[in-house]
């Protein structure tokens, strides 16, 4: 797939969850004016990050990761020789849910289709999870429910999958968040990020 086409094929995402009226968070959505947020980064990528929705600063940019947690993520990267411009980076809910708070079961039904669109459309060779939420998620759809463990067991783990497109490493890893609240976090992340750029090598 060229990069044209895959253009195409994730601006044709960004106008459906535009007009998706029948999401619990539209509303919420078109009265404080945010944009949804779909992905941002390389159409190529290699390693594809998936977050859990955005906040505020997200809402209002269109863009994943803009807030404090992206400030993070940015740090992240750079400690293990990472551009972000070479990565893609999304999330299982494109919507803001109200007050930040996590995006319900019903939320991520409806919208994780457009993020199954997009890791086709990408094809990356790393799937790195960011939180709970993605965590449990992409290892379902890739049948590892019975590799599921709590995320403070399972980050810094890799499992190897076959995909449509071949062979392709999920990574779970705590989101850039619990490092705000846990300072301590940090190291952890730092320690857990470089295992990415491992798998890629």
């Amino acid at each position: 797939m060229d990069k044209g086409t895959r253009e195409k094929a994730i601006e044709k995402i960004r106008k459906e969850i535009l007009a998706l009226k029948k999401s619990p968070l539209y509303k919420y959505r078109t009265k404080n004016k945010y944009i949804p947020v779909v992905g941002d980064g390389s159409l190529f990528a290699k390693m594809f990050f998936i977050g859990e929705a955005p906040g505020r600063k997200e809402a209002e940019s269109g863009r994943p990761f803009q807030g404090s947690s992206g400030k993070l993520l940015n740090e992240l990267l750079a400690s293990a020789g990472i551009k972000r411009e070479d990565v893609y980076i999304t999330n299982i809910v494109n919507d803001r849910p109200p007050e930040n708070r996590d995006p319900t079961p019903a939320e991520k039904k409806l919208y994780s289709p457009f993020l199954d669109r997009q890791i086709k459309i990408i094809q990356p060779k790393v799937i790195a999870t960011l939180g709970r939420h993605s965590m449990e998620y992409i290892m379902t759809y890739f049948g590892l429910e019975d590799k599921l463990e709590p995320i403070s067991t399972a980050h810094g783990k890799s499992f190897k999958i076959k995909s449509s497109y071949g062979e392709v490493d999920v990574v779970a890893l705590y989101h850039p968040a619990v490092a705000i609240y846990n300072r301590n976090q940090k190291d952890t992340l730092i320690t857990d990020f470089k295992i990415i750029n491992k798998l890629v090598k």
